[in-house]
């Protein structure tokens, strides 16, 4: 019998052929998702409602990569979540097969290839590795050192706009108390090297538009990722007279979706000059923010943009002064559920319901330019069901009960 380790364990994974290798499971056994390009045979299943990701690689690595992602998951790093691994496994002639490592599918994500369907524009690369450069310094805040970075081994989701990276892969990773510059250097390198590859990879595909230059891109990762690093980390001087720059420090790091935990103030011998360091930073400024006025749980750039309606909510209704979890309880009740009912329950599987009110946002400014006049918000968000939701593709498999009564 194989042996299964794993913290929380779904009963029903006992039952799949595990004696049979991976890549000759049948068809009725899996689901069809898109994969991203990984040196090892990686497929998908559903499992109790729940899909999941199982990949065959050899023992010391599925436990390697299982402890290691249990314990980004306890620092709430942007990872995927690892359920279990399947050791000991036999074939029906009695020879030895890899192990498994399992982890859950994250919802509403998909590998960057799967992402287009046609010539991937200047924009969309540059989001893409601005959400990549985003999870690598988050990464290196935290200690890691992934050994491996890439876009096949991320996976992305929307995010207003924007791309929110998750790191899918940590085969190679190594956790630490700090990383050191060395570390640092060497994933920016290998970032360069592999994105380099993907570029190349596309472009032979026909699926990079002809004014991206490969080359030239990928120079640009280490001067993102330094700007990012020394505006999170970066010691500042300034008199002591100009203590407002403490403040503008730490609202520029907000603006950018972080929260300072703790900083070093270190003041000279005669005191009129001060040295501040932030020493420890957290991510998701905004989206905790919304997630304690309204429970919703979203990204960070969606959290942003939701929590800019709320404060046009505030404003529109003359309630700038009123406590602020009364006033987001009567936006969440009176603006966002509204409009997330106005999704029919065969296009809720299109974009998750953060992502739908951002775009119905959008779409709701593009409306009120044409009539000249502010469109009313469900107007908008009828509008945008029928003309723009319906024709985008699927991306998330399985719906949920949901949570909010459907439209008549």
């Amino acid at each position: 019998m194989p042996r299964f380790v794993a913290t929380r364990p779904d009963t029903g994974l006992l039952s799949l052929p595990w004696d049979v290798p991976l890549e000759d499971w049948p068809e009725d056994q899996l689901v069809a998702l898109p994969r991203g390009i990984s040196r090892h045979v990686v497929r998908f299943v559903r499992v109790n409602g729940t899909v999941y990701a199982i990949k065959e690689v050899l023992e010391h690595l599925a436990m390697h990569e299982y402890r290691l992602l249990r314990d980004l998951e306890r620092l709430e790093s942007p990872s995927v979540e690892p359920v279990g691994v399947i050791t000991d496994r036999l074939d029906r002639n009695g020879e030895p097969i890899d192990s498994i490592l399992i982890t859950r599918h994250l919802q509403f994500s998909l590998p960057y290839r799967a992402l287009f369907s046609s010539t991937l524009r200047p924009d969309t690369v540059n989001r893409l590795i601005d959400a990549l450069v985003a999870l690598i310094v988050r990464l290196h805040l935290l200690g890691f050192f992934w050994g491996d970075c890439s876009l096949s081994n991320t996976l992305f989701r929307r995010d207003a706009g924007a791309f929110a990276a998750y790191l899918v892969d940590a085969e190679t990773g190594e956790l630490h108390q700090d990383i050191s510059d060395g570390q640092r250097a060497h994933d920016l390198y290998t970032a360069e090297i592999n994105l380099f590859g993907e570029l190349l990879d596309l472009q032979e595909g026909g699926l990079l538009d002809p004014d991206i230059d490969p080359q030239e891109t990928v120079q640009s990762i280490t001067d993102r990722y330094d700007a990012l690093w020394a505006e999170l980390t970066a010691p500042e001087e300034f008199a002591t007279d100009e203590m407002h720059r403490l403040d503008s420090r730490i609202r520029r790091l907000n603006e950018l979706g972080f929260d300072v935990a703790e900083i070093d103030i270190i003041t000279d011998w005669d005191g009129s000059q001060v040295r501040i360091q932030p020493k420890v930073v957290d991510a998701g400024h905004h989206s905790r923010r919304l997630l304690r006025l309204t429970g919703l749980d979203v990204e960070e750039n969606q959290a942003r943009r939701l929590l800019n309606d709320l404060d046009s909510f505030a404003a529109a209704t003359d309630q700038q002064n009123e406590d602020e979890e009364i006033v987001a309880h009567q936006w969440l009740t009176e603006i966002f559920e509204p409009v997330v009912r106005a999704v029919p329950r065969d296009l809720k599987r299109k974009l998750e319901p953060a992502e739908v009110f951002h775009e119905v946002l959008e779409h709701r400014w593009f409306l009120s330019e044409q009539a000249g006049h502010e469109v009313d918000m469900m107007e908008a968000a009828r509008s945008y069901v029928d003309d723009v939701l319906s024709a985008k593709p699927d991306e998330k498999l399985a719906l949920p009960t949901p949570a909010i009564p459907e439209a008549e």
